[in-house]
């Protein structure tokens, strides 16, 4: 048996410097991983995705070049495998500079296996039996595979698998309309590919306002995509030697590859928590408390199978508040955290705080202000006027509630709100500050300075 201070499953976001700070403050610290370190961030998720978003934006602005008075002779082709060599240049680089700052720590051993408890204190990894006082889960979760007839007879892609395309789907159907099922819908049809959304529910991006959906869905439109809302699959199938989906009331939808992205889980029921004592909810994510602390007083959960939060930045957030609390006797809580993300179409969406449902749930007296890119002038000196920024005040505190803004530079733009929220500032501080000229964020203060009071849903 070999003996640690703390274990650390996983290499994700959150386990890395989680690791290295525990062994940089004395600890004896031992970080299992059993695939890739970096997680779905390095791996499948952000650096990949973002990489992609680049060559797919690059290809968009070629076609449109005549819009700005430049020629080109034809138009962009996509050369997928140059596409994915950038790509995966950019993913091994990222890894293999995570890689080595594990290796070269002194005090952490890197080790490469699955690991699951046999007790509170005790974990096997490939047969090799180890021991800590603390340890800290962060196992990351995966893609969501529907129970529909038929499909475990057909090829589909998750987004981890059609990671490995280095050839255009000629059709990609994509079963989901949430943030990752649009990033790679709008991608692919930049690329070249025809490319139509089923989404079940009645709208795209449901947990967004029905405004910021609704402009979701025409920008992609407007693109070419094609998208079925309500739509019910019932069943997968082949035909013609592509993909086929039965809707429930409707035609069937025919393509040549099949994209699933209609949700996730969490990477815990491998894990032999049970054995551990850590319980799990119903949805198989690891129960914490306000300090990332699972049942078990000697076990942490960090990242996405804590259900907490579902992003990279969150996942650095929770290593910062389990280091905070243990090492500097600071007292950190995830409550304190803004929920604030990003959504990677073109233009990208950034988000912060409550949407307007949300703000009328409250109970508060709310005010809001509401400007379309149309009339942001570096906007329409850029020629991307889609689009629209809204606020969200508390009439009474003067503080911003939240904020949703899609736009040219939208996921830059949303965190001079963030930090003014963070700061638990009245909004007259940004309404009476001096933005830069031509900015995106020089409205935000014209926006706060037209308030008006939220109007109850129709």
């Amino acid at each position: 048996m070999s003996g640690y201070d703390a274990i650390v499953i996983g290499a994700g976001q959150a386990g890395p410097p989680l690791a290295m700070r525990l062994a940089g403050a004395g600890m004896k610290v031992a970080i299992v991983e059993r695939a890739d370190v970096g997680g779905t961030c390095i791996n499948t998720g952000c650096t990949p995705t973002k990489t992609l978003i680049a060559s797919a934006y690059a290809a968009h602005m070629v076609r449109r070049a005549a819009e700005y008075g430049i020629i080109t002779n034809g138009g962009p082709h996509t050369d997928m495998k140059r596409v994915k060599a950038r790509k995966d240049a950019i993913v091994e680089q990222s890894r293999q500079g995570l890689r080595s700052s594990l290796e070269a720590t002194g005090n952490c051993t890197l080790l490469k296996g699955h690991a699951r408890f046999l007790s509170a204190h005790e974990i096997d990894v490939g047969g090799a039996l180890l021991r800590a006082e603390r340890c800290f889960i962060n196992v990351g979760a995966r893609g969501v595979v529907p129970d529909l007839p038929g499909l475990d007879q057909v090829p589909y892609l998750d987004n981890a698998s059609i990671m490995a395309l280095d050839t255009l789907p000629r059709h990609l159907v994509v079963m989901g309309g949430s943030y990752i099922a649009l990033e790679f819908a709008q991608m692919y049809r930049r690329f070249g590919t025809e490319v139509t959304v089923v989404e079940q529910g009645p709208r795209l991006a449901g947990r967004e306002d029905e405004d910021v959906s609704c402009a979701i869905q025409k920008i992609l439109e407007a693109e070419g995509i094609a998208i079925h809302l309500g739509a019910k699959v019932t069943s997968v199938g082949q035909r013609g030697g592509g993909i086929v989906l039965t809707v429930e009331g409707a035609p069937d939808i025919a393509g040549s590859h099949l994209l699933l992205a209609v949700g996730r889980r969490p990477n815990t029921d491998d894990l032999g928590l049970d054995a551990a004592g850590v319980r799990r909810d119903e949805r198989d994510f690891i129960e914490v408390d306000d300090e990332l602390r699972t049942s078990k007083p000697n076990i942490w959960a960090l990242g996405d199978c804590n259900g907490r939060g579902a992003f990279t930045h969150t996942a650095y957030n929770d290593f910062e508040i389990v280091a905070a609390n243990l090492l500097d006797l600071d007292t950190r809580r995830v409550s304190d955290r803004i929920p604030a993300y990003a959504v990677y179409i073109d233009p990208p969406l950034g988000r912060v705080g409550m949407t307007e449902a949300q703000a009328r749930q409250s109970g508060r007296r709310v005010l809001t202000g509401q400007r379309p890119m149309t009339k942001v002038p570096r906007a329409i000196e850029k020629g991307e006027t889609q689009g629209f920024m809204k606020l969200l005040v508390d009439a009474d505190t003067k503080q911003i509630l939240g904020a949703s803004i899609l736009g040219p530079g939208a996921d830059e733009v949303v965190h001079c709100v963030l930090d003014l929220m963070a700061a638990k500032a009245p909004y007259t501080v940004m309404q009476r500050a001096v933005h830069i000229h031509p900015t995106v964020s020089e409205l935000l203060p014209a926006v706060l300075g037209a308030l008006q009071p939220l109007q109850k849903a129709s």
